[in-house]
């Protein structure tokens, strides 16, 4: 059974930073990437970064420069540093299994986490 489980969000202000964790278990092997995603009220959700087995990355122009997506293999978990948080940040961040080709990620359908709240006060 696939498990994803955040942890990390909280309450910051505005210029501060946050490090999430996705911690996984479970994953199938047609599995090979790890995508974080956000959704604030009334917006769409949408895919902030993305990593894959082999470490490549990729992120919403809205984040690069401010925010890294990493792995630990060895623990099964992905971090994503938020760095120079925005108001603008400020939502519900999910984790999702899925698939990396071409360069892009691909999400599951099947497979999200519960979610961690990031607020980013003014």
């Amino acid at each position: 059974q696939v498990q994803l489980v955040e942890s990390g969000g909280g309450l910051v202000q505005a210029g501060g930073s946050l490090r999430l964790s996705c911690a996984a278990s479970g994953i199938p092997f047609s599995i090979n990437a790890i995508g974080w995603y956000r959704q604030a009220p009334g917006k769409q959700r949408e895919l902030v970064a993305a990593i894959n087995i082999g470490g490549n990355t990729n992120y919403a122009d809205s984040v690069k420069g401010r925010f890294t997506i990493s792995r630990d293999n060895a623990k099964n978990t992905v971090y994503l540093q938020m760095n120079s948080l925005k108001p603008e940040d400020t939502a519900l961040y999910y984790c999702n299994a899925g698939t990396w080709y071409g360069g892009n990620y691909y999400h599951s359908r099947d497979y999200w986490g519960q979610g961690t709240q990031v607020t980013v006060s003014s």
